[in-house]
């Protein structure tokens, strides 16, 4: 039997795993480290004690309540500024709401697919916390910022480039991430906070969420989820032996490019909605056929992906339209694959609208002619010719049917 051919997974999350760490997988399914016993059946209380991060469940979602839960009352007044760019961190300032003053740093904006320059951003001055993402899964967007001062505390949500470029952690207060896009499988978020931060928790913080509590107990204060710590431990040592965070930013830049380079040049075929300046490494969202999306097109493009191997391009349900997300695992091989696809799919339609365009000429021309014949025999003195078309008015020719699909194909494009 032949081997299965490899399948490139363009997946947000759950994403690719490296290989080799799930080769590593496999052969400790059964036995542990030559302990006799599977990974899944580690008690958590071999999960080494040195780690200096909190490793908690509940995914980001369960951080947009953690974090005001946690760091809001660190001013009486209760405020805080969120940076609303996407649908994400709408839905954390949403979650804050319930426990203080929310303020939004800039006006809502009409779409996802630009960010307001920082500049013009109106911070509270009572907020001691600033919640913001340098990546947003729909859309795609970037950004970078810095607190100004250790007076105010960022908090960033990273978890669509956790370990995707080096990031200098003393700018911030609080960064938390998913393990599931870049460091490892579901189950498990990374919470890295500082340690001048825990403590301020609110009364009604549930323990379970609450940092000082996890910390103090080496985030064993409840059964951890050991089979996704344990995956993201590999995925870590293979990020080390691969360069570290510097040589994944380096990648991740050659595989962004390659995809990008294909839709800025693909003549408005394929559509980013992104600002060029706001566009995102990790994930491209992108239109076919035009910037609102041609339906035909992209589920044909989605069928043809998923007989090439290719599979979870589907764009988020709220949102549509196409969407590669190149994390740490995707290799370069596997975006020169879509690339490669990509621009075979754009020669296809440009050759089936060629193809299309000389098909119609045919039929204007065969159904003159037959006019033309009929013309003749009638005794009325008509050429023959393509010239006559000036003279003859096209409801005489019966071509306005076809005038109106040559006109309506080409108003797709």
């Amino acid at each position: 039997m032949d081997a299965p051919r490899p399948v490139v997974n363009f997946g947000p999350g759950p994403a690719k795993l490296p290989r080799s760490v799930l080769l590593e997988i496999q052969k400790e399914l059964l036995d542990y480290k030559g302990v006799g016993i599977s990974v899944l059946e580690m008690s958590h209380r071999a999960v080494p004690d040195n780690y200096k991060v909190i490793f908690v469940q509940g995914g980001g979602s369960g951080q947009f309540s953690a974090v005001p839960l946690n760091l809001i009352g660190l001013k009486a007044g209760r405020c805080a500024d969120y940076v609303v760019t996407g649908a994400w961190s709408a839905k954390a300032a949403e979650e804050a709401k319930k426990f203080g003053t929310v303020n939004i740093v800039h006006p809502k904006l009409g779409s996802y697919t630009k960010i307001a320059d920082p500049s013009t951003w109106t911070l509270s001055p009572e907020a001691l916390m600033c919640i913001t993402a340098p990546t947003r899964l729909c859309m795609a967007w970037s950004l970078t910022l810095s607190p100004t001062s250790r007076e105010r505390v960022l908090v960033c949500d990273m978890s669509s480039n956790f370990l995707s470029r080096p990031v200098d952690v003393s700018k911030f207060g609080v960064i938390f991430a998913g393990a599931q896009k870049n460091v490892g499988s579901a189950g498990v978020t990374v919470v890295i906070i500082r340690d001048d931060l825990l403590g301020f928790a609110l009364r009604e913080c549930p323990s379970v969420l609450e940092y000082k509590v996890q910390a103090g107990n080496n985030s064993l204060y409840n059964t951890p989820p050991c089979f996704s710590i344990y995956v993201m431990g590999l995925v870590l040592e293979w990020i080390k032996n691969n360069g570290g965070a510097a040589a994944m930013e380096k990648l991740s830049s050659i595989k962004s490019r390659m995809i990008y380079d294909i839709i800025d040049n693909s003549e408005g075929f394929y559509v980013c909605p992104v600002e060029p300046q706001n566009r995102s490494k990790m994930n491209i969202p992108f239109r076919i056929g035009n910037a609102k999306g041609d339906d035909a097109l992209e589920k044909r493009f989605l069928d043809k992906s998923l007989e090439l191997n290719m599979i979870s391009l589907k764009g988020h349900r709220s949102v549509g339209g196409i969407r590669a997300s190149l994390y740490n695992a995707v290799t370069i091989e596997d975006a020169q694959e879509l690339a490669a696809f990509m621009k075979k799919f754009l020669e296809m339609h440009q050759l089936s609208q060629s193809s299309d365009l000389h098909k119609v000429q045919l039929m204007f021309l065969e159904t003159h002619e037959r006019v033309a014949l009929r013309s003749e025999r009638k005794g009325e003195e008509k050429e023959t010719s393509t010239g006559c078309l000036l003279h003859t008015p096209y409801w005489e020719l019966s071509l306005q049917p076809v005038t109106l699909w040559c006109m309506g194909r080409h108003s797709t494009n």
